[in-house]
């Protein structure tokens, strides 16, 4: 099986990370549960100038390295990599962003992973012309059996694949969402995924 799974909030808690980085940055805060809205902007109440410094913030390498595995994720993904699947981490991470995502992997015991960075949400506004090592038409000619994310903006890019089989890592910006489709799953955490995809 060809399984898909995103980096942040699926792997790493990056969001929770970021309600630090606004406490710090701009003395506001913003519990994790509150975190309504996938538009972080929106949902810690930032300006266009303060949500770009808080980006380029939370890029640095070592802000990207410090960010804590979720519970599960290195032991799942490889007792999947061990059964023969192959998986891909597809991050909306810009690549300058690699390097630094690329050793977290391999420090949290995934260094045999492939990592792409896609641009699944336009995000060329904190880090100006930003490059990505995958582009749209290779991601379409791309095949999946199943996919772990957690952002409803991404899911449009799963329209070309009706028989794939969605794992919606529940977090509070996506309880909200309404999910497309009978093969959208949620999922409170890794042990409910590991049991899902078979």
């Amino acid at each position: 099986m060809n399984i898909y799974v995103d980096f942040d909030d699926c792997l790493c808690e990056t969001a929770r990370h970021f309600t630090i980085l606004v406490k710090e940055l701009f003395d506001k805060d913003v519990p994790y549960e509150d975190i309504n809205f996938f538009d972080l902007q929106k949902s810690f109440e930032l300006t266009k100038e303060q949500y770009d410094h808080m980006m380029i913030e939370a890029h640095k390498p070592e802000a990207l390295l410090s960010y804590e595995e979720t519970p599960g994720a290195s032991d799942t993904i490889n007792s999947w990599i061990d059964a023969g699947h192959n998986v891909s981490i597809i991050t909306g991470r810009p690549y300058s962003a690699y390097e630094p995502s690329r050793l977290w992997l391999d420090q949290h015991g995934m260094e045999r992973v492939k990592l792409y960075c896609f641009n699944k949400y336009g995000r060329d506004s904190f880090i100006k012309n930003s490059e990505f090592s995958l582009e749209l038409e290779d991601y379409y000619k791309m095949h999946f059996d199943y996919a772990v994310e957690d952002s409803p903006l991404a899911f449009k890019f799963f329209d070309h694949m009706p028989d794939l089989k969605i794992m919606v890592f529940d977090r509070p910006w996506n309880r909200q969402a309404e999910l497309p489709g009978s093969g959208y799953k949620r999922c409170t955490g890794w042990d409910v995924i590991r049991k899902n995809v078979v």
